[in-house]
């Protein structure tokens, strides 16, 4: 049991009202390296008034089976970046994370990794779910092994299904059960 469950060891996980978000959206939004890593999208240039909107749209709808929280640095409280579980399926247990951090210069700093064992224990502790899972782009190995640190597991790969950069990409599929979870927990006692 911990202190504070939304609580790691370099961040916490917050709520945070949509002018907040709007802001740091919009700005994480034109580094297109930041947008490349989160979606297989072509990126959009919106406005911080288009973000806002767009969150506070998304904030009306029922969020059973979304749950999403902003990441901030322990020391300052600065906003790094967003994490969330989504698609959940309350029949199976199982849901969706991603995770997106969108100050460059805190990349590769044990922010993310931090910020995903958080979100697992609140997946695993709090909502009582036997498994999560991601998609991952290949060319990500940054986040594949902040993956791998957090306890998730390689489950497959969808074989070419992204064309970025003149070639065509895998997405990876990576997943955790409950029990690895419990299993990392012991082992890191």
């Amino acid at each position: 049991m911990t202190d504070n469950l939304f609580r790691g060891q370099l961040v916490h996980l917050a709520a945070d009202e949509p002018e907040v978000l709007a802001k740091v959206s919009s700005r994480w939004a034109q580094d297109s390296e930041y947008f490349r890593l989160l979606d297989s999208e072509p990126p959009i240039l919106w406005s911080e008034k288009k973000h806002k909107e767009w969150i506070e749209k998304e904030l009306e709808k029922d969020s059973s089976d979304n749950f999403g929280f902003m990441i901030h640095k322990n020391d300052d409280n600065a906003v790094l970046g967003f994490i969330a579980l989504f698609a959940l399926n309350w029949n199976h247990g199982d849901t969706l994370v991603a995770i997106a951090l969108g100050e460059r210069d805190h990349w590769g700093k044990g922010y993310g990794t931090d910020a995903m064992r958080i979100m697992l224990r609140y997946a695993f502790q709090e909502l009582n779910l036997h498994r999560v899972g991601l998609l991952v782009f290949e060319y990500n190995p940054r986040a594949i092994r902040s993956y791998e640190k957090a306890g998730f597991q390689p489950e497959g790969r969808i074989r070419g299904m992204m064309r970025r950069e003149g070639r065509r990409w895998d997405w990876l599929m990576m997943g955790i059960l409950r029990s690895e979870w419990l299993q990392l927990q012991q082992e890191s006692g």
